[in-house]
């Protein structure tokens, strides 16, 4: 698995704590469940979202284009499921909200011998 550089938020933010489940390198996803979460469409939009840049669910819903609800549900899917992790970032104004970003280096889909696979690669 390559390693994955940091990103860092605007200066007026910390960083407190972080949510990542606890996922072995043999424990990923099963393939069953890769294909069931981007085989929805509100899903892969909002994958895509946090896979693009860290985001805060607001803005993860605007941009996937999904209500907050919807964004919030797809949100917790991926993160039960290992792909997202979530970090709570307070605000000099006292402030606080939970952002959100993806921890996948690559997935992967195949077919051998009629068997599909899918492989996941986590960021370190």
């Amino acid at each position: 698995m390559a390693g994955r550089s940091s990103r860092t938020m605007a200066t007026d933010s910390t960083i407190v704590g972080s949510k990542r489940p606890a996922i072995e390198a043999d424990d990923g996803p099963t393939t069953e469940e890769v294909l069931d979460l981007f085989g929805d469409e509100y899903t892969r939009r909002v994958f895509e979202a946090v896979a693009e840049r860290p985001r805060c669910g607001r803005a993860v819903a605007d941009a996937a284009d999904v209500s907050r609800p919807t964004a919030y549900r797809r949100l917790n899917a991926l993160s039960d499921a290992g792909l997202v992790r979530s970090e709570m970032a307070f605000c000099d104004r006292g402030n606080h909200r939970e952002r959100f970003e993806a921890i996948v280096d690559r997935i992967a889909i195949s077919v051998d011998g009629g068997r599909i696979e899918a492989t996941v690669d986590l960021a370190d």
